[in-house]
């Protein structure tokens, strides 16, 4: 009986081999993580926050996201580790759309003898990192940093002056179903040293692949100054499958007509529902 069981396990084990897809030499080397003098990969992390506070608070400047450790064995069988330096979440950074000198303009026109000034502050991020969670905990340590210094006229524009008002969104969807909407709640907090009566907006021009599914607009009122925020919650629809960035958010100050566009919120991979795929 022993032999037999044996024998049936050997058939067995001989069946999945036939019925294995067969990998080509190609696949196999491409697969064994083989590198040549000269050769580079290049590897992609993601990194999340566990806790319920580092989640809600976001990484940001300065927090360290730990080391890469790579091993490796040579072609006599010698094998080693190498460890990284500490990676430390760097400083969100903006640089001026192509085309401009600084990453805002500034409009002035006259009614009446009287002169009114509206300003569109439009962020864009580096190429660098991208760190949306933490957006507002960086600006409000660019804004202790800046009283905290002398004042300097030709210095760059710090992060709290070009991001007076910031928008988050709280615990973001990895995925999203194609044609299927979804709630997202946003943080707006306003970082500046006056209270704004606020009206958040998201332009339609400006979103591609993921848009919102509503009204395209909501009229938040005043936001106190200094760190006072609200949360609203917005819907948002899927229109094609693949990787796409939640963007086209902008809040306008109604009293001043002063429009602060954000960068984008958050990635998000959208999936084909089952029935479809």
């Amino acid at each position: 009986n022993n032999d037999n069981n044996n024998n049936n396990n050997n058939n067995d084990k001989d069946n999945n081999n036939i019925n294995a897809p067969r990998r080509s030499a190609l696949d196999l080397y491409d697969s064994s993580g083989r590198l040549e003098p000269g050769d580079s990969h290049r590897y992609l992390f993601s990194v999340k926050a566990h806790s319920a506070a580092a989640s809600l608070r976001g990484i940001a400047y300065g927090d360290e996201l730990g080391q890469a450790v790579i091993t490796y064995r040579k072609a006599m069988g010698e094998s080693g580790t190498l460890y990284s330096s500490t990676v430390v979440c760097p400083p969100t950074s903006f640089r001026p759309i192509e085309g401009s000198t600084a990453a805002d303009t500034t409009t002035t026109t006259t009614t009446s003898d009287v002169p009114t000034s509206t300003s569109t502050t439009i962020a864009t991020p580096s190429k660098f990192v991208t760190h949306k969670s933490g957006l507002s905990v960086d600006v409000a340590a660019a804004s202790a940093q800046r009283s905290s210094l002398p004042a300097n006229p030709t210095a760059p524009r710090s992060l709290d002056e070009l991001l007076p008002i910031t928008i988050e969104p709280i615990d973001p969807p990895a995925t999203l179903l194609l044609s299927h909407p979804r709630k997202l709640t946003v943080l707006i907090v306003n970082h500046s040293d006056r209270a704004m009566n606020l009206q958040l907006q998201m332009r339609l021009s400006h979103m591609t692949g993921v848009v919102v599914c509503g009204s395209s607009f909501l009229t938040l009122g005043e936001v106190p100054p200094r760190g006072g925020s609200c949360a609203v919650e917005v819907r948002l629809v899927a229109l094609v499958a693949g990787l796409f960035e939640v963007k086209g958010f902008y809040v306008v100050d109604l009293t001043t007509g002063m429009e602060v566009g954000m960068p984008s919120l958050f990635e998000v991979f959208v999936e084909l529902p089952e029935e479809m795929g």
